[in-house]
């Protein structure tokens, strides 16, 4: 090997041991590539390199798989295996049925959910909704479980439904948030989970499995060990449908050719094969009645063994059963020589036969997590299954012992023993919390003496401050007194000088307008009213060229410009005007500026002079 290789091998090993994913099947080649591309986007060039990187930015990992897996998928991908698959192989699958039977169907390397939706539209299409919820269970499974979160959600942009059927779309599909979500109702009889199909036990008693473009990725051992399990998850006459690459050229003892240029296989069944007699029950030629006597009791032995077992042939067939067994699981010696797939037992307390299936294929003990099993009504039980398989002599697979141990009394012990450590440890923490809380009570109550102590001292000294502060108001109050007192008078003064001013406007004999720079008019005497008609308050803030009166104010323009920009001392000009009676007469206009000691020129004053006066 190579170094590159020796990395590449150790990077695989790290994948496997850090996050679960076990990748020694697929084709090195393919894998390698892939790889590749994804260390040449983050800058790397050698496996060395990559898996020291994975190790400080687990991130990492979901961009990885979601290069190594592609998911690329679609709604009736290949049109023309999926016309033929609607209108002959699943009216044949459904022909000789019950019309009441449920239809279980596998879809393995689902990635996001459009295969598995494109099987339930078909199944839909062919059944009915109604029918189709009563009996349809559609299993679909894939190792990336970011694909299968996007699966769960059943929704799916323009792009991904294109080209499938407008009439489809508008059967299956509500138009919800921007995109196309799967009828609800037929949602539920499509269920999502992660399968591994090299690790993981497959599904069992399956009619249809779907596995397009997926063992395309695996080596040739892989993709037998794959077959094998496929070939056991498919019932009897069960339908397999691979994608354009997979032919299944070497595998003709197990699948049949329903139509190989789109890829449809059937199950052929296996071999039956008796099951062999009971151990007890093989008589040996040499032995004699003592031995003969050894076999009865070791037959009593198994009968009376306090543990549930029933043991099953290499060929899945009931091969022995003890009395705990009928007792506790309703398997008698009835039974022997019945498939194993036909018990109840096979399927409830839990699905074993992907378990034994497990067994079989890496030959090695398989423990079943205690599982709850309800004998009655009123009584349930905890057991703990052990699959064992049973080899030869040579290492040939004979079959498996199922062991059914009872745990109900170590569960309610163990239970017993959680609560009691749960009530114990909750009376220690409450014991350690009361203690705590009268540690912090009388530090707070010290601290509360010393405060109070404090705030004493702080009152005695806000008190000084209060008198100080007192004091100190009586002094302003004094000057606020003499303060209001000078206002009063200059205020006085002002009117003063307001009544003074107002009546020599009053006084004036000519109309008189002080205005603003603005040309707001700020003053307007009485002479001015009974000249034009326009009382102080019409006049006053409005804009002098444009009050509503006799006099023509365009040919006062200049003459007030040439004032406020203080280019003239006074200016004068004589106009033809309509008093507030309506006569004509003419008035002499002059201008002089408002002059302010600080800012200049603030404005002007405007007199009017009829002519007569």
């Amino acid at each position: 090997m190579t170094s590159d290789d020796v990395q590449f091998e150790a990077l695989l090993a790290y994948l496997k041991e850090a996050r679960g994913f076990d990748f020694g099947g697929y084709k090195r080649a393919s894998l390698m590539r892939r790889v590749t591309r994804r260390m040449t986007q983050v800058d790397l060039e050698t496996f060395g390199d990559y898996l020291d990187f994975l190790q400080v930015h687990p991130d990492e990992f979901t961009a990885l798989f979601n290069t190594i897996l592609i998911n690329v998928t679609g709604f009736f991908r290949d049109p023309d295996a999926w016309d033929h698959l609607r209108e002959h192989v699943v009216p044949q699958l459904l022909a000789g049925r019950d019309p009441q039977a449920p239809i279980r169907v596998w879809s393995a390397g689902c990635a996001s959910g459009e295969e598995a939706y494109t099987i339930a539209i078909v199944l839909a299409e062919q059944l009915g909704p109604e029918a189709f919820r009563d009996r349809v269970k559609i299993y679909a499974t894939d190792v990336d479980e970011e694909a299968l979160a996007e699966a769960r959600l059943a929704a799916y942009t323009d792009k991904q439904i294109a080209g499938m059927p407008d009439e489809l779309v508008q059967r299956y599909f509500e138009f919800t948030g921007g995109r196309y979500v799967f009828r609800k109702d037929l949602r539920r009889s499509v269920i999502f989970g992660r399968n591994d199909l090299m690790q993981d036990a497959p599904i069992s008693r399956v009619d249809l499995l779907t596995c397009r473009n997926t063992l395309m990725y695996f080596n040739a051992e892989a993709q037998a060990r794959i077959l094998s399990r496929l070939h056991f998850a498919l019932a009897d006459a069960g339908v397999l449908f691979l994608g354009k690459a997979e032919m299944l050229l070497s595998h003709s003892d197990t699948f049949a050719p329903a139509d190989l240029k789109r890829r449809i296989f059937r199950k052929k069944p296996a071999a039956v094969v008796r099951p062999a007699p009971p151990v007890a029950q093989r008589a040996v030629a040499a032995a004699g009645a003592e031995l003969l006597g050894l076999d009865r009791l070791r037959d009593e032995a198994f009968a009376t063994c306090p543990v549930a077992q029933v043991v099953v042939t290499a060929d899945g067939l009931v091969a022995l059963s003890n009395r705990r067994a009928e007792s506790l699981l309703g398997v008698s010696t009835r039974d022997v020589g019945r498939p194993f797939r036909d018990l109840e037992l096979s399927y409830r307390p839990a699905e074993l036969r992907g378990y034994i299936d497990q067994a079989q294929v890496e030959r090695r003990t398989v423990r079943v997590p205690d599982v709850e099993f309800s004998r009655s009504e009123t009584e349930a039980v905890v057991l703990r299954v052990d699959v064992n398989p049973l080899t030869g002599p040579d290492a040939s697979l004979l079959g498996v012992a199922l062991v059914f141990q009872d745990r109900t009394e170590a569960r309610q012990l163990k239970s017993d023993l959680d609560m009691a450590t749960r009530q114990a440890e909750t009376a220690h923490e409450e014991l350690q919390s009361t203690n705590e809380e009268l540690e912090t009570t009388n530090e707070e109550l010290q601290s509360s003496v010393e405060e109070l102590e404090t705030t004493n001292e702080e009152l005695q000294s806000t008190n000084e401050e209060l008198e100080t502060t007192n004091e100190e108001l009586q002094s302003t109050n004094d000057e606020l007194q003499t303060i209001n007192n000078a206002l009063r008078d200059r205020t006085a003064e002002l009117d003063t000088t307001k009544a003074f001013l107002q009546a020599l406007l009053t006084s004036l004999p000519a109309g008189v307008a002080v205005v603003d720079a603005g040309l707001r008019v700020q003053a307007w005497n009485r002479t001015a009213e009974d000249l034009w008609g326009l009382r102080e308050n019409e006049a006053l803030g409005e804009h002098f060229l444009n009050l509503d009166m006799g006099l023509p104010t365009d040919g006062l323009r200049p003459l007030l410009r040439s004032v406020l920009s203080g280019d003239s001392v006074q200016e004068q000009v004589t106009v033809e005007a309509v008093n507030r009676r309506g006569r004509p007469v003419r008035v002499t206009v002059a201008c002089t500026p408002l002059l302010d000691p600080t800012s200049g020129t603030t404005g002007a004053v405007v007199v009017m002079t009829p002519a007569e006066a």
